[in-house]
């Protein structure tokens, strides 16, 4: 591939990441405190849904979102009452919810708009545009510098921004404040965390809940920006690549953006090379380069769990000692 080619590569990298990447540092909150969510699917669909549905009735995007966020985060709750408050399983309380969100989107997508689970298409601004960046038309045409600041820098929605942004703020947050370290505690020992007088219950709703509004930013993305409306299931697996992520980076932001920007970039290579002819191998069937962002997600689950490091509390529902 030529030079414009590499910079479309790059610049899709980063739009197809951006969903990845909101979901896997959702993922990040919530089981550094120790509660497992492998529903990060059924959040970013439901978001996906609300927010593309507010939207298209009332034609903004900033109400899409908002509407996203609280619908990614009631879930969100929902899994905490189960996990937290009732000490239910916490895989169980998640396969329930992707299950819930699948089947809800499509019931109420055609009660609602009477178009086979879709809403209606979106534009102007119910939907998030592109942002070119100061100077970006002027320095187009400079060598180097030119196509990068102006094609892969600029030109992104507004969440892909936020969602990079989220990286510093999450390592931030996490190593640098004192609700990141008690955040982390609680995740390795909860009693531990209980015994300074310091409420266990009420540290893991709050990573879950900042889990539900940075699933519900994922969601609304897929749906108000980089698409123009919600359709049936189309997180298509995103929050398992995500969680495969998260594994992967060994629950620690700045790998977790490079995991992300990994499937992105496989998803974006995997577009353009359908249908292209490999010397002493033939066409490449687009089945498999479809399956292969999944195929990955698999190898890496196979290879990396055993060595990756999870809190030692995470999965455990935390009992008081008396």
């Amino acid at each position: 591939m030529d030079a414009g080619a590499w910079i479309n590569v790059i610049d899709s990298t980063i739009r197809l990441s951006t969903p990845l990447l909101f979901a896997a540092l959702a993922g990040l909150y919530s089981e550094r405190s120790g509660i497992f969510d492998i529903s990060l699917e059924g959040k970013m669909l439901i978001a996906a849904f609300a927010s593309a549905s507010a939207a298209a009735v009332w034609g903004s995007a900033l109400l899409g979102l908002l509407v996203g966020v609280l619908a990614a985060t009631g879930f969100s709750l929902i899994h905490g009452l189960a996990s937290i408050t009732y000490r239910g399983n916490q895989i169980v309380s998640g396969v329930a919810i992707n299950f819930i969100a699948a089947g809800l989107t499509i019931i109420l997508g055609q009660a609602w708009f009477a178009q086979g689970g879709r809403t209606p298409s979106l534009s102007g601004d119910s939907r998030f545009g592109a942002i070119e960046l100061p100077g970006a038309a002027v320095i187009a045409d400079v060598p180097v510098i030119g196509p990068i600041y102006a094609d892969i820098l600029s030109g992104h929605a507004i969440l892909v921004y936020v969602a990079f942004l989220m990286v510093p703020l999450t390592w931030w947050v996490m190593f640098r404040t004192r609700f990141g370290l008690r955040l982390r505690a609680v995740g390795e020992n909860p009693a531990a965390v209980d015994t300074a007088g310091i409420s266990v219950t009420w540290l893991r709703y709050r990573a879950v809940i900042i889990c539900g509004i940075l699933t519900g930013f994922a969601g609304t993305y897929l749906a108000v920006a980089q698409a123009a409306g919600f359709t049936r299931d189309m997180t298509a697996g995103k929050g398992y690549i995500a969680l495969a992520a998260l594994i992967f980076a060994n629950w620690k932001p700045l790998p977790v953006m490079l995991a992300c920007l990994l499937f992105g970039f496989l998803d974006a290579i995997s577009i353009r090379v359908q249908g292209v002819e490999i010397p002493l191998i033939g066409e490449i069937s687009v089945q498999f380069v479809q399956a292969l962002p999944y195929i990955l997600t698999v190898i890496l689950l196979a290879g990396f769990v055993g060595k990756a490091t999870p809190p030692k509390a995470g999965g455990v529902p935390y009992v008081k000692e008396r």
